[in-house]
């Protein structure tokens, strides 16, 4: 057994034990640390060559662990722009200079120019879904801008989509006797009315009035008018013919027939082709009764604010109801989370460990849902941190007996010569 063996394997000891409580000092600094993960040490053994009749002491070595993966506790706050992720998943955020890295500290507020950015400065990344959806790269950062809450002031977006799902009744009593809606006189006559407001290129109201006639049994006749064209009475007759016309067509269990065209496009007066679903329209015997109505478009003006969706869209909420996409932001992942590498600021980088980086859409692909106005908390268990720094302590204090134990043998030897 050699003395200088015993004096290195009880260094070693003190030096797991040191790091063991850095860690720990880590973790308890971070206790409050919105997203911050628990960071253990783990020790293993290193033996040296032995023999039945000497014993060569070896070391210990430390492997820092970084428990990424734990899901942390979700606690409410009053901020809109307060983000978390309840399941796998993390958000990609960006330094100053651009660089992308993975986070769970979803802190986010506006700076001066309006990007969300967290408490240790990195910029939320999304996709910019105006003027149109943009599919998710999964395996790159291309398309990612800063998730902006101030420059939302939108350019008007003209209607293109809308939905109009009723049930016309299907008593008999009901057929519209006299000139129906298309004929556009005084004298027109019709079931019933419904109104839907949609938008023109310039951002402006259109009110679009839809006038149901029941022709015959099972048959009826849906009419389209720009409600600014009305006549004097509010109605009939307009000063504009109809923008659409339709013949709808149920069968005996009140839908609609084989064939049956449920689409209608026309062009809005100022605007392009809108198509108007009225896929899901029934006709049952019960009274008319408007199933769900909607459009799409933004009106002209600065939204009132912003609200994120757990699929991780963000709309932009206008005083008239609008409530428009403007960005969708992706979550992150990778095969090992428990690989990834830590950086300041409580971000992360992909390493040989982890595996590559991965983007997916929050509640897909094994990701979790993004939750507004919460916050993940810290996964450090302050008594457990106290227990480990007092066991670390005591084998601090141990291995440095070992360690002066050798060094006073060593005296004796060297005494031997004197």
């Amino acid at each position: 057994m050699s003395l200088y063996g015993v004096m290195r394997t009880g260094a070693s000891g003190m030096n797991a034990q040191a790091t063991r409580l850095s860690a720990v000092a880590d973790n308890v600094a971070n206790v409050n640390t919105t997203g911050y993960k628990v960071t253990s040490s783990e020790f293993s053994t290193v033996l040296l060559a032995t023999s039945d009749i000497d014993y060569e002491s070896g070391s210990v070595l430390t492997k820092v662990r970084h428990h990424v993966s734990t899901q942390g506790g979700l606690t409410s706050t009053s901020s809109l722009t307060d983000l978390a992720i309840n399941g796998n998943g993390f958000f990609l955020v960006a330094d100053p200079d651009g660089t992308p890295f993975l986070t769970r500290a979803g802190s986010f507020v506006p700076e001066a120019e309006g990007n969300l950015v967290n408490t240790a400065g990195f910029t939320l990344l999304g996709y910019r879904i105006e003027p149109e959806e943009t599919g998710v790269i999964v395996n790159g950062f291309g398309d990612l801008v800063p998730v902006n809450v101030s420059n939302m002031a939108l350019t008007a977006k003209a209607s293109t989509q809308a939905v109009m799902r009723t049930n016309l009744p299907s008593a008999a009593g009901i057929v519209a006797t006299g000139n129906l809606p298309s004929f556009n006189s005084t004298t027109s006559a019709f079931t019933a009315k419904s109104s839907l407001i949609v938008y023109d290129g310039l951002g402006a109201e259109v009110k679009l009035d839809i006038f149901y006639a029941k022709t015959a049994a099972g048959t009826w006749e849906v009419a389209v008018f720009d409600g600014r064209t009305a006549g004097p009475s509010g109605s009939f007759p307009y000063s504009a013919g109809p923008l659409a016309t339709e013949t709808l067509n149920f069968g005996p269990d009140g839908q609609f027939t084989t064939g049956q065209v449920d689409e209608i496009t026309f062009a809005v007066p100022g605007s392009g082709d809108l198509t108007l679903d009225l896929g899901g329209t029934t006709q049952l015997a019960t009274n008319y009764t408007v199933l769900s109505a909607s459009s799409n478009g933004s009106p002209a003006g600065r939204p009132d604010k912003v609200e994120f969706a757990k699929d991780g869209f963000v709309y932009a909420l206008y005083k008239s109801g609008a409530r428009v996409p403007v960005y969708r932001v992706p979550l992150g992942q990778v095969t090992s989370p428990d690989g990834l590498t830590p950086l300041a600021g409580n971000v992360y980088s992909a390493s040989q460990t982890s595996g590559p980086i991965g983007l997916g859409f929050s509640r897909s692909d094994g990701l979790g849902e993004i939750i507004s106005s919460a916050l993940e908390q810290s996964t450090v268990d302050l008594a457990g941190e106290l227990t480990s720094m007092i066991d670390a302590q005591r084998s601090y204090t141990a291995n440095s007996k070992v360690f002066q134990t050798g060094s006073e043998l060593m005296d004796v030897l060297v005494n031997l010569k004197r």
